[in-house]
């Protein structure tokens, strides 16, 4: 079968949306990169597996979404180098130097070759996802290796350092700016201080269990991970799905999309220095969540998603609350939206700030709802519908501009949207049960689940070897997007960074696995 412009043995995986699998060759892995890039095509995510119990070598797998769905391609390594994708795609630069801090596979011809994940916290000679090492070693503390932040020079030009501790409850992550006064020149991020071993974790957890896991990746996510891995395990176990556990978990989701959504507005109006904005949505937000709590059993949604089905009650009563609170969160929604356009200290902080033009952002492969903010029209439930998206019709909002008054504009879209989805769910769901607990038999398969999360696309790469898991790799939007973070705020001043940075609201968590 000829697809992404390779002749392959392509396998069409059993998902609910059409996802293709094929063994290539190396002249292959870069044809076909190539092939992609040239139609418009996006690479999703990059990897690396131990597979030398099965067939004798590592192997590195490239996930893309193309016009007929995702397309996965698997490259038996016979060395422990691949060739380099980062001049096709530059989101494939950091994650290559995961697969290098995580496996020891190097990219040939990769331009950046520093440790991304590993920040001393074990040898260079210990690759914590091979199969010899259990991830539970120890190591003696070692000394700090001095990183290789690029220099930026001349007349007038200052680096100012932040992080990785920073002043609010949020995870470490450093910013090294080079400016000249207060405008910035470069910024360059170092990230992966987290790392917590996550993709290790998944080899000790019972495959029926991995959907708890999932969960956890990353917590304003967790309904978006945990259908993914419920996804890719359904679909390499060959589990039935039935069309209500469909609805109900895109109820879940859309439902997670708005509550972040109104956090973001809120803390947005904050960083403009608007405390109104934020106390308003933050009272919204948490009107939500405890709905949640109230109909759910969690305010955040997790483990509601099992493998099989999903495990909350829904009856009758329960859908009138969300009917009616969908219908208030409305009128108040509108309000503020004219608050905030109206609002000349606002739109003054917001517009022409952090700026990502469209063909930058088709560049370096911006995804979700910051890549629609600057014009990219991509949404997995638009573009490859799986049940019940494909009977919802959803309307994408996208936007030009790429700033952060656009990245604004694109959050209330898409709350009204959400809100939309979540009548016409109710309206159409019939009263929900726990799922029967699945049965999964001995069995060697892989599955792959893919999610548009409201950050964008989720997904989640999972093999089963003896009905154990061998390997579990579960991407973030965020690897993406944080590179073109460092775009965003260049000719900026260093003082609108927290703005723009929450424009985007990137996860570390998601990030540092």
């Amino acid at each position: 079968m000829m697809l992404c412009g390779i002749d392959a043995p392509f396998e069409c995986l059993p998902a609910p949306l059409p996802i293709w699998r094929a063994q290539v060759t190396i002249e292959q892995w870069l044809g076909a990169a190539r092939a992609v890039h040239s139609d418009a095509g996006r690479l999703l995510a990059l990897w690396g597996s131990d597979t030398r119990a099965r067939q004798g070598g590592f192997s590195v797998c490239a996930a893309y979404v193309v016009a007929q769905g995702l397309v996965c391609l698997v490259l038996p390594l016979y060395s422990e180098r691949y060739p380099d994708l980062s001049a096709i795609f530059p989101a494939a630069a950091r994650m290559q130097r995961a697969i290098s801090d995580l496996l020891g596979l190097e990219a040939d011809g990769g331009g950046d070759h520093r440790p991304w994940l590993r920040h001393s916290a074990w040898p260079r000679d210990y690759f914590p996802l091979r199969a010899e090492f259990s991830g539970q070693e120890s190591f003696s503390p070692m000394a700090r290796e001095d990183y290789a932040f690029v220099a930026v020079e001349g007349e007038g030009v200052h680096e100012i350092a932040v992080g990785p501790v920073h002043a609010g409850i949020i995870e470490p992550g450093h910013f090294r700016f080079s400016v000249v006064g207060e405008k910035v020149l470069r910024l360059e991020e170092r990230l992966g201080y987290t790392h917590k071993g996550v993709e290790k974790l998944f080899e000790h957890t019972p495959p029926l269990q991995g959907y708890r896991l999932a969960g956890r990746i990353a917590g304003d996510s967790t309904v978006a991970y945990a259908w993914a891995y419920a996804m890719a395990l359904e679909s390499a176990a060959r589990i039935p799905l039935a069309e209500p556990d469909a609805w109900a978990r895109a109820l879940l989701l859309e439902r997670e999309r708005v509550a972040n959504h109104l956090g973001d507005l809120g803390a947005l109006g904050n960083d403009a220095g608007f405390a109104f904005g934020l106390s308003q949505f933050s009272m919204l937000r948490e009107t939500w969540l405890r709905l949640n709590q109230q109909l759910f059993g969690h305010r955040f949604l997790m483990d509601c998603i099992v493998p099989g089905g999903s495990a909350f009650t829904l009856e009758r009563a329960g859908r009138a609350l969300l009917l009616r609170q969908c219908d208030q969160l409305e009128i108040q929604l509108a309000r503020l939206h004219a608050i905030y356009d109206e609002h000349a200290g606002l739109q003054d902080r917001f517009m022409n700030t952090g700026r990502v033009a469209p063909h930058l952002a088709a560049e370096l492969g911006l995804c979700g709802m910051a890549g629609r903010a600057s014009a990219q029209s991509h949404d997995l439930r638009v573009d490859q519908p799986c049940q019940p998206y494909n009977q919802l019709g959803v309307r994408i909002a996208t936007h030009h501009e790429g700033d952060v008054s656009a990245r604004v504009s694109i959050r209330f879209d898409e709350i009204s949207e959400s809100l939309r989805l979540i009548r016409e769910i109710c309206h159409r769901l019939p009263p929900i049960t726990p799922s029967p607990a699945v049965e999964l038999s001995e069995l060697n398969g892989s599955g792959i689940g893919c999610v548009e999360g409201w950050r964008g696309e989720v997904l989640i790469a999972l093999d089963l070897w003896h009905g154990n898991i061998q390997r579990c790799h579960c991407h973030d939007p965020s690897w993406q997007n944080w590179p073109v973070v460092e775009h965003a705020i260049i000719g900026n001043i260093v003082a609108d960074f927290p703005l723009i940075n929450k424009s985007f609201n990137l996860c570390y968590s998601g990030h540092d696995l």
